[in-house]
């Protein structure tokens, strides 16, 4: 198999493990990776491969990988679909630009409304896929429109009527996946812009382990209350599974202990589930998206 020319080793790769692609640090292999440098060569990759399935990871948060792997094409969009300019009046992302990243050119050039972005550890594709969001602003609010690729890679371009938006979730109804988005925003002050994000971060370095690996927060907040805080009263923080260790700084997070498997982290997952919902009569739904083969 190939990618289209020229063929490098760093556009396609196999056999290629996971692990050094998710902030969790754990996964198995991918039959084929491809991290594609722009998006007409993306599009010519897919129409040439169109029977593989597919998966795809921006910086790899939110994403649990199984031990054994993925079969098929992994595409991997940062690192490659980093696009970020303008487009007439609106900010045009590709899919593999950091959040942070976009929450400061915005401001930067003069914008408001995406600071909040600067403290979530994911990419635009990830962030529109999930419908991504933190302290009570979602990315879809400032969406104008989305380009999407097809699983032939063809192009589309799409708007918000397009899709469900919903509370971390995202409901499409054609096999696309967003490859940049179009954001119209209001003018804004540089300086209280960055001030913004400084008070973003410092909330996310004061109150979650950012210096451990992690997924980000593992399960939905139920309606009206907060999983970590019902993680928390049922008395779970330090609660472990082999390397696999639920935070003492969040308990909506859990960490990587430097040992852990995918296998441990998926067990001490079932474990908080069922021990939280027989504590508290709550059964949380996960927020991480759980892929692969078990080993």
């Amino acid at each position: 198999m190939t990618c289209p020319s020229p063929a490098r080793s760093d556009i396609v790769r196999y056999d290629e493990p996971l692990a050094p692609h998710t902030t969790w640090r754990v996964g198995g292999p991918a039959d084929v990776l491809c991290v594609p440098p722009t998006v007409p060569a993306l599009s010519a990759f897919l129409s040439a491969h169109p029977a593989l399935p597919l998966l795809w990871l921006g910086l790899g948060s939110n994403t649990l990988v199984r031990d054994a792997g993925i079969r098929g094409l992994v595409v991997i969009t940062a690192g490659g679909l980093a696009g970020l300019g303008f487009e007439g009046q609106a900010i045009r992302a590709e899919a593999g630009v950091p959040l942070a990243k976009l929450a400061r050119f915005s401001v930067q050039s003069g914008y408001t409304g995406l600071e909040f972005l600067a403290g979530i550890p994911g990419t635009v594709g990830g962030a529109l896929a999930m419908n991504a969001g933190a302290a009570g602003r979602e990315i879809w609010e400032q969406v104008a429109s989305v380009e999407t690729i097809d699983r032939g890679g063809e192009r589309h371009v799409r708007t918000r009527v397009d899709f469900e938006i919903g509370y971390r979730s995202v409901r499409r109804f054609r096999e696309e996946w967003f490859v940049s988005a179009l954001f119209e925003l209001p003018s804004g002050d540089p300086s209280l812009g960055m001030a913004r994000i400084r008070e973003h971060l410092g909330v996310r370095n004061r109150t979650q382990p950012v210096q451990t690996a992690n997924a980000g927060s593992v399960f939905r907040n139920p309606p009206g209350d907060h999983a970590g805080r019902l993680i928390e009263k049922a008395g779970l923080k330090g609660l472990r599974e082999g390397g696999a260790v639920v935070s003492e700084r969040h308990a909506n997070f859990i960490i990587n202990d430097a040992a852990a498997t995918a296998s441990d982290i998926e067990r001490l997952i079932l474990r908080v589930q069922a021990e939280v919902h027989e504590r508290m009569d709550v059964w949380l739904e996960t927020e991480v998206k759980i892929v692969g083969d078990a080993a």
